[in-house]
């Protein structure tokens, strides 16, 4: 029986048959469930046609449409020609694959649509729990704060905020950087994702006073160099604040020596930050967190859920070790619609808004809650642990084959490899390798990305997908060898082309 709550001039958007929408519903859910059991049957990407894209030029949509068509459209029209990451082939950029418990928690979040901002709630209180496990797994102090975010870029734009803040104080939230005379510097390795420079900008200190200090070979930051660096900014004048280790780098998975990065910051009195975006959670394997010593040390960590724990998408997190000094960044004192209260719906101050520059906030922590809660941190470490072993293996096929060249150890979870060019030259080497790349997408097999190692075209498998096996790493570089061999005995290998498994 439904209530009949349908007056004159009612314009609720519940629907008039709530029977219909349950049926509607539990095809959409079947739907879902059918294409993560039947995704290795599927390509892992495939281009969007012309005609497709076209659809979605259409003007506003004035009048009511049908769930049942804008559905079908979907799984006509936009599933197929999604970037593929929840596919095991997918190896292209560095994105977890998502988990069926993890889409049912989405569902779950949906249908509540909790915002999280603040007030007196519980799902804010899972997000605490979440805050209390990362305590936990990192060795922080029970006063240290965290926040869900969208992602690293943000997480690390918080930590440069909170650094900020201990060297500049409150005078910097009202006056900005530019009413001190002090000029800031901060330090990351060549090897620091781009979005430490972007929040450096953000942050009104400028790219620039970020040092980019060069890499040994193994891809981690040169400590020589950082030394050096913050001796000659101190030696003209400016003050070094920041320095931010990196714990699995983006382009080939290294790591920086953080407990010699810690010992420095502390020397130094510098503000110790932690890019960790795929690499801090392998504190999960117990045999690959030995390599993070020293992130127990760090003042910030920043790091993403929607990575090697194969939470949906989004799910970044950073943790703070000084939660006063975190909440001194960003927490206003509120006279309006904001004010908090001792008791009511406006208690429990402070709030998650009082952390970070978003009021309106998602329930993230709810699709991680579940994940670790039907999991456990012990699967988790496995999967982690496992895709290790696939770079691994992948590494050996690669060094076992003639036709092609390692550029980089796997010192992660991500290999970096090229098709040797003989006597071609680099940049003919490069332009082969490219269009190799672009055969190995095009043919639905697999999905690499490339990147630049030593000045190399590299094509980079960043194996993170839970359903990934050696099956799938066969079959990719069985494709890069088959591929590989037609470009190189055709004339036309620099002619674009289709590529079919």
């Amino acid at each position: 029986m439904q209530d009949d709550y349908r007056g004159p001039g009612a314009a609720a958007l519940d629907p008039a048959d709530w029977r219909e929408l349950r049926e509607q519903g539990h095809r959409m859910l079947d739907d879902m469930f059918d294409f993560l059991e039947g995704i290795r049957h599927r390509p892992v990407w495939q281009p969007p046609p012309d005609e497709v894209r076209k659809l979605f030029t259409e003007s506003l949509p004035r009048e009511s449409g049908s769930l049942a068509d804008a559905h079908r459209t979907f799984m006509d029209k936009i599933l197929p020609y999604a970037s593929g990451n929840a596919h095991p082939g997918f190896m292209g950029w560095v994105q977890g694959g998502g988990t069926p418990v993890g889409m049912l928690a989405e569902m779950l979040t949906a249908g509540l649509n909790a915002n999280v901002g603040g007030r007196n709630q519980i799902p804010i209180d899972v997000e605490k729990q979440i805050t209390q496990w990362m305590r936990e797994l990192f060795g922080f102090p029970a006063q240290a704060s965290g926040l869900f975010v969208t992602g690293t870029s943000m997480a690390n734009l918080i930590g440069v905020l909170v650094a900020r803040r201990k060297v500049l104080g409150a005078a910097v939230r009202e006056q900005g950087v530019q009413a001190d005379e002090r000029r800031l510097t901060a330090y990351a390795s060549t090897a620091a994702h781009g979005c430490v420079r972007q929040a450096m900008d953000v942050a009104g200190l400028g790219q620039q006073m970020l040092r980019g200090i060069p890499t040994d070979a193994a891809g981690a930051m040169n400590l020589a160099a950082l030394r050096t660096a913050i001796a000659a900014d101190r030696a003209a004048g400016l003050q070094p604040f920041l320095v931010i280790g990196t714990a699995g780098s983006v382009d080939i998975g290294a790591i920086d020596d953080l407990t010699a990065i810690a010992d420095i910051a502390q020397r130094e009195e510098l503000f110790f930050h932690v890019d960790g975006a795929f690499g801090a959670l392998a504190m999960l394997a117990p045999e690959i967190a030995p390599r993070l010593a020293g992130i127990e040390r760090a003042d910030s960590i920043a790091f993403d859920f929607h990575k090697w724990t194969q939470v949906q998408y989004d799910a970044g997190f950073v943790l703070v070790r000084d939660g006063d000094l975190h909440l001194a960044t960003f927490a206003t004192q509120e006279r309006t619609y904001l004010q908090r209260a001792e008791r009511g719906l406006a208690s429990s101050s402070p709030w998650p808004c009082d952390l970070g520059p978003d009021l309106s906030r998602g329930f993230r922590a709810l699709k991680t809650w579940f994940t670790f809660k039907v999991y456990g941190a012990e699967q988790l470490g496995r999967v982690i642990a496992h895709t290790c072993a696939l770079a691994r293996y992948l590494q050996q096929r690669i060094e076992a084959a003639p036709e092609l060249e390692l550029l980089a150890p796997a010192s992660l979870n991500i290999v970096c490899f090229r098709l040797r060019g003989g006597d071609a030259g680099e940049a003919a080497t490069d332009a082969l390798n490219r269009e190799l790349l672009i055969a190995i997408q095009e043919s639905g097999v697999a999905a690499p990305s490339s990147t630049l190692v030593n000045g190399h075209l590299a094509i980079r498998a960043a194996i993170f997908n839970h359903r990934t096996t050696t099956v799938q790493i066969d079959a990719m570089l069985n494709a890069a060898l088959r591929f590989g061999g037609a470009l190189t005995a055709s004339a036309a290998a620099s002619t674009p082309r289709q590529y079919t498994a």
